[in-house]
């Protein structure tokens, strides 16, 4: 095996072009057989993975998209600069009445998905929303409408409050019902609230949240009737939070800002296991400030984070150890999203995850499942590689997005 130094930089597997604006949000979804990019514009492509093609493009919003979701197998969710969060029912069935001609070449595309939901909502703060599945059970009879009736389980939705700049709103659907409020800390200046992440199980109710001061909070609601009450606080960034990302395990989260600092917090839920006060796990400081987009993968192995330096770096999970920088956009880089796959590919390449601690360098995988599915059609193998790639993404200002097939 040659050495580490000696290997040539990665280079992304593919790169997607079709925006004339800076993209701002990515989101794999259809079991990561589609990738929705959003851009400044408010225009939204979903690609076919197996293809790298178009298949729906249309203008979700008036002004830039902020954040993308998915509710289970054909719900788009958009979040945009022009106060609205929509619902888009957007099954395979109906990319055939879709038009795909790329915003770099549409002058008047009208054809949109169906709208199931719109929320009116705050997007001064420029922070996404945050979403997840809804712990209770849902009521019987909810569904607004016809295309309602096969939801199966309800959602939480978590987006900055519209009358008080430190809140939290939280919304379910399909009810479309204001389900509680988070007010602003009075005892800290924190700010506007810049990055949200929501979980919820039976029925607590966990809010992760990052400040523009550059404090990061944790609130809790053990019972829908009851406040939510204030666990964690901590200030590790000097300048605003841009980005975080819980855990895949749910026991820790990470924060990153327009500083060069990235940090490792508990999540209080799990403090039996970290058997320490509640204060940050972990904080380096990564000389590269305006990282933002920080996503984990669905491992728990690594994150990710967009700089504006136009680097896409990749930190191992645990040591927090920068395990490569990727190299390709000339601009800078706003947003990254990681395939989930729930069991790896077998690796052929020159590493394994466990030696990520240790090695610096990036290593294209080889994922070709052709020779192991003789007997599958040559769609079949797309669309097989295409879902079983933990593939990462990224956006950058350039309009471009990058594939990239590590680790």
């Amino acid at each position: 095996m040659p050495p580490p130094e000696s290997l040539p930089p990665a280079q992304p597997a593919f790169i997607l072009r079709g925006h004339s604006a800076q993209i701002h949000a990515l989101h794999f979804t259809q079991n990561n057989a589609r990738l929705l990019t959003g851009d400044a514009e408010g225009w939204l492509i979903s690609w076919n993975l197996a293809f790298k093609r178009p298949v729906a493009t249309w203008k979700a919003h008036d002004n830039a998209i902020l954040g993308l979701g998915s509710w289970g197998a054909d719900k788009v969710i958009t979040h945009g600069r022009d106060h609205k969060l929509i619902v888009w029912k957007l099954p395979y069935a109906a990319e055939e009445q879709m038009d795909n001609v790329l915003p770099v070449n549409a002058t008047d595309l009208v054809k949109q998905p169906w709208i199931l939901h719109v929320l009116p909502v705050n997007t001064l703060n420029f922070c996404s929303f945050a979403m997840c599945l809804d712990g209770m059970p849902p009521p019987q009879g909810v569904g607004k409408t016809i295309q309602d009736t096969n939801i199966t389980q309800s959602i939480l939705l978590a987006v900055p409050s519209a009358v008080d700049s430190g809140g939290i709103d939280i919304y379910q659907l399909p009810s479309e019902s204001h389900a509680a409020v988070i007010t602003a800390d009075r005892n800290t200046t924190t700010g506007m609230v810049m990055a949200l992440s929501i979980l919820a199980e039976t029925s607590q109710i966990q809010v992760a949240a990052g400040y523009e001061s550059g404090h990061t909070m944790v609130f809790v609601q053990n019972d829908p009737s009851a406040a939510f009450q204030r666990l964690y606080c901590a200030q590790t960034h000097s300048q605003p939070i841009l980005s975080l990302s819980i855990s895949p395990s749910n026991d820790h989260y990470f924060t990153s800002a327009a500083d060069a600092i990235i940090a490792k917090h508990p999540f209080p839920s799990a403090q039996s296991i970290w058997k320490t006060d509640l204060k940050p796990l972990k904080v380096i400081q990564t000389k590269h400030s305006g990282q933002q987009g920080l996503q984990a993968r669905s491992d728990g192995r690594l994150f990710a984070t967009a700089g504006w330096d136009a680097r896409i770096r990749v930190y191992a999970a645990k040591s927090m150890k920068e395990v490569a920088v990727l190299k390709w956009h000339k601009a800078g880089c706003y947003a990254t999203a990681f395939a989930t796959v729930e069991q790896h590919a077998p690796l052929t390449g020159l590493q394994t995850p466990d030696e990520l601690e240790d090695d610096h360098t990036a290593t294209i995988v080889d994922t070709n499942l052709d020779q192991s599915l003789p007997s599958t059609t040559v769609q079949e193998r797309r669309d097989n590689k295409a879902q079983t790639t933990h593939w990462l993404a990224a956006g950058s200002k350039d309009g471009k997005v990058s594939l990239w097939d590590i680790y």
